[in-house]
């Protein structure tokens, strides 16, 4: 059986991961051969081909760069693919527009609860793969066909995580906090689906019920002068940092005493997997897939920053909760099997 990979690997978060861990997985299969296209001297090509995936670099500058559809054409005339599998929505408009050869079918992975337009080019795929049943039901709410769709959920490899947090990372001291000060840790792209004003809003809340809880908000994007202008307008710098992108995420997240996530929209949370892995109290939205990780006593309704904040000071109080059991369901070798399986389907 022969995969072609594509993502753009224009940044580095969630499904890039996802990406590495299921081509990582596939390599172990002596009856797959695959070729992952994506953007050249990327991080996740970077990553890949130091874990031994076959890498073909393309020009991937913009979402539809034109290069990227050029040499993606080439590479499934030079591969001759059984299955071109595609996992974001700019790999997916570029090979939509790819005529593959007869014979070929195309898959592509959801990760996100958006809605789909009518005529778009997620309705061209011959399997949907939806990383939760929260993004299936939005799929066939659009008007995609049910039999289309096979929930499979990411997964990660829970003892590379937890080597991967080794040794730890003194982020108290790093922000000049006492060794004793509770820490809440969040870990998202900052962007709107992410929802931090409501996490920015629970640490207004909490400050009254918990004056030393500090909150440290990881990663970028086209929100940060927004957020900072808010957290500046609540008066909130001393206990909100937002600390930008870290390498180590997983030390980060080890150190927290509570991890949370706010999300608006959800179509997974798979860093909810890590922070499970590692042990770590969590408090989340009920946004899309997260209640599938989670059960419902951790979880807040959406945009309720006072139910987040009270829901955290509650985690951080005795008697402290039992570290969360981590689903079999999520790792990445069952993740792998899911999306295999759909291949052999389709062949």
């Amino acid at each position: 059986m022969r995969v072609l990979q594509v993502d753009s690997g224009r940044e580095w978060r969630g499904g890039q991961q996802q990406v590495l861990l299921l081509c990582r997985e596939l390599s172990r299969n002596a009856a797959v051969e695959q070729v992952l296209v994506t953007k050249q001297r990327g991080e996740l090509a970077r990553r890949a081909a130091a874990d031994g995936i076959t890498v073909q670099g393309v020009a991937w500058e913009i979402g539809l760069d034109p290069r990227a559809w050029w040499q993606l054409r080439r590479a499934i005339t030079a591969f001759q693919p059984d299955i071109i599998h595609v996992h974001d929505s700019h790999a997916l408009t570029l090979a939509a527009t790819v005529a593959p050869p007869p014979g070929r079918s195309l898959v592509a992975t959801r990760r996100v609860d958006f809605h789909v337009g009518r005529f778009g080019a997620w309705r061209r795929p011959d399997r949907i793969v939806a990383v939760s049943s929260a993004v299936k039901q939005i799929l066939i709410r659009d008007g995609i066909a049910a039999d289309a769709i096979t929930v499979v959920p990411d997964g990660i490899d829970a003892d590379e995580i937890r080597r991967s947090a080794v040794p730890p990372l003194d982020i108290r001291s790093d922000l000049r906090l006492p060794a004793s000060v509770p820490l809440v840790v969040n870990a998202a792209a900052l962007v709107d689906h992410k929802d931090h004003r409501t996490l920015i809003r629970a640490a207004e809340y909490a400050r009254s019920l918990e004056p030393q809880l500090h909150w440290i908000i990881a990663g970028d994007g086209a929100l940060r002068g927004s957020l900072a202008a808010e957290i500046a307008r609540l008066e909130l710098q001393d206990r909100v940092h937002l600390v930008g992108f870290v390498e180590r995420i997983n030390a980060l997240i080890a150190a927290a005493d509570v991890f949370v996530m706010s999300s608006k929209l959800e179509g997974l949370g798979s860093v909810i997997l890590n922070a499970l892995a590692l042990g770590r109290p969590i408090v989340a939205t009920a946004a899309g897939g997260i209640p599938e990780i989670l059960p419902a006593e951790v979880l807040v309704p959406v945009g309720a920053a006072d139910a987040l904040a009270q829901k955290v000071v509650e985690t951080l109080r005795p008697p402290h909760p039992a570290p969360l059991p981590f689903p079999p369901r999520f790792t990445a070798s069952a993740m792998a099997q899911g999306v295999l399986d759909v291949y052999r389907a389709l062949l």
